[in-house]
């Protein structure tokens, strides 16, 4: 095994594992947040819910289209990259939503 391929399978596990991570634990905040959503019927934590949804989705998204689908790194960083702004902006909405 060349020492270049051996870096590169070393890189994907890592970028398998942290996206693993991503969904797992920003799966969980996103959780919590619709749950405490759904108890006091707050639009600034049903915002709040929708952001990080956002961010997680976009960031198994842009892993999925790349390492599963086949779709140039690029591509996938791009739809990456769109869907986590998208998160970001409903999560700076959360924070000035009048109840």
């Amino acid at each position: 095994m060349s020492p270049h391929l051996a870096a590169e399978t070393t890189t994907v596990y890592a970028l398998m594992g942290s996206r693993a991570a991503i969904l797992v634990i920003g799966g969980l905040i996103t959780y919590y947040a619709y749950t405490a959503y759904r108890r006091t019927g707050s639009s600034s934590l049903k915002a709040l819910a929708a952001g990080f949804a956002l961010v997680v989705a976009g960031s198994v998204l842009g892993g999925v289209l790349h390492t599963v689908a086949g779709v140039d790194i690029l591509t996938s960083l791009v739809a990456d990259s769109v869907l986590t702004a998208a998160g970001f902006a409903f999560l700076l909405y959360s924070l000035y939503a009048e109840e």
